[in-house]
């Protein structure tokens, strides 16, 4: 018996099995192994094969970048002040946001000084050893960026160090 086909004469889903010439039973497919009729399944589960040693290779390079990636930032603590201006998750999460927010209302409307300021950042988070956020891998900016694989791009006008004056 020839498998059914559509009104314009195609193949039924999945196409018919090279095995077979039926149906493909394509819960095979999802689960590995052959059930049923289509052996086919079992066909493709061949190893030694080209794939063996690429798919390998390519599972020793994810453990090794996910080895280094386990290891945890080295942050400074801040040197000035008792807390920060928001909880530790908050500004982990939303930093950016905050400092494009004040970032938005320096430009436009003047205001600075505020809460969420980049120089109040600077002058609370600089290194005791550097006396910066972003010059050695362990300052304050980098060492989180490096350890999220994210380009700062602040300081490429910005200064990196507090302003002559203010206590590090």
């Amino acid at each position: 018996m020839a498998p059914p086909r559509s009104a314009c004469g195609a193949s039924p889903p999945g196409g018919a099995s090279p095995d077979t010439k039926g149906p493909v039973d394509l819960s095979c497919l999802a689960s590995g192994r052959a059930s049923g009729r289509g052996a086919a399944c079992k066909a493709r589960q061949r190893t030694g094969q080209a794939g063996s040693a690429a798919a390998a290779w390519l599972g020793a390079l994810a453990i090794m970048l996910v080895g280094n990636a386990l290891a945890a930032p080295v942050i400074e603590r801040a040197t000035k002040g008792d807390r920060c201006v928001e909880d530790v998750a908050s500004m982990r999460r939303n930093h950016m946001r905050f400092l494009e927010h004040q970032r938005d209302a320096t430009v436009h409307g003047g205001i600075r000084g505020a809460k969420h300021s980049l120089k109040g950042c600077i002058d609370c988070h600089a290194s005791k050893t550097t006396g910066s956020v972003a010059q050695a891998p362990t300052d304050f900016c980098v060492s989180c960026h490096a350890y999220a694989a994210v380009k700062i791009d602040c300081f490429d006008c910005h200064a990196t160090r507090p302003a002559k004056g203010a206590a590090p």
